[in-house]
């Protein structure tokens, strides 16, 4: 009985550092091995493996794309040169496939079909903006992206923020980077001064900026540059 590949987890790096100032050199063996990347975008994937040391030409590495605009048929696809034996390696844009970035939807289709899927170590601004937070990293909960509207964000946050209260639990949020300080505007409306705020933009990056303060104290302060910054959010 012929053998299956096996599906890698491969983390990109958030921002514009060298991959292993972020990576364990451990990751790059892993990449060196492969020539099959599942890929969020392929432009995105080809400039990475560009920097990742690789040692041969990235014209010689097959890219096959997994992201909003897949049909669910084609998914089925991507996993067929790992049951024929061949290993790849899965890549989103940024930070680690599969956890707020397409991915999940591979690796449940290779656990169907009894592929092994390997997470590979490196940077999830989840965690990172978490860890340094301050706030509860015991419990807590990333629900992605808020509503649009007005109101439903609203709404929305009222929820989160009592959540928070009465289950002591982190909440996290993401946001599209020219939304950032929209959003940023609406949680020092909606919230409850003694509600505490992280903000978390660049992270491991040069500009890196993490501060957690209460709704009143950042309503008092200058507003922190975030235009167009991937940032984090945590309320608690």
């Amino acid at each position: 009985m012929k053998s299956v590949g096996t599906l890698y987890m491969i983390p990109c790096p958030i921002g514009e550092r060298a991959p292993y100032d972020v990576l364990p050199l451990t990751n790059r063996d892993v990449i060196r091995s492969l020539d099959y990347f599942i890929v969020e975008n392929t432009r995105t994937a080809r400039r990475f493996l560009s920097r990742a040391e690789i040692g041969r030409p990235i014209d010689e590495l097959e890219f096959a794309e997994l992201n909003e605009h897949t049909r669910p048929e084609e998914v089925e696809r991507l996993v067929k040169p790992l049951l024929e034996g061949r290993s790849a390696g899965m890549i989103s844009e940024a930070g680690v496939p599969g956890v707020a970035d397409p991915g999940a939807e591979i690796a449940a289709l290779c656990h169907r079909h009894g592929i092994r899927v390997v997470p590979l170590v490196g940077p999830s601004s989840i965690l990172l903006a978490l860890m340094a937070s301050g706030l509860n990293g015991q419990s807590f909960a990333f629900n992605g992206y808020l509503p649009v509207k007005p109101t439903e964000r609203s709404r929305a946050i009222r929820h989160f923020e009592r959540r928070a209260q009465a289950e002591h639990q982190s909440q996290i949020f993401i946001e599209a980077p020219y939304r950032n300080l929209k959003l940023f505007d609406d949680l020092l409306s909606v919230c409850q001064p003694d509600t505490r705020l992280t903000v978390a933009a660049d992270l491991l990056e040069p500009a890196e900026f993490v501060r957690t303060a209460t709704i009143r104290q950042w309503r008092t302060e200058p507003k922190p540059d975030l235009h167009k910054r991937p940032a984090i959010f945590i309320l608690l």
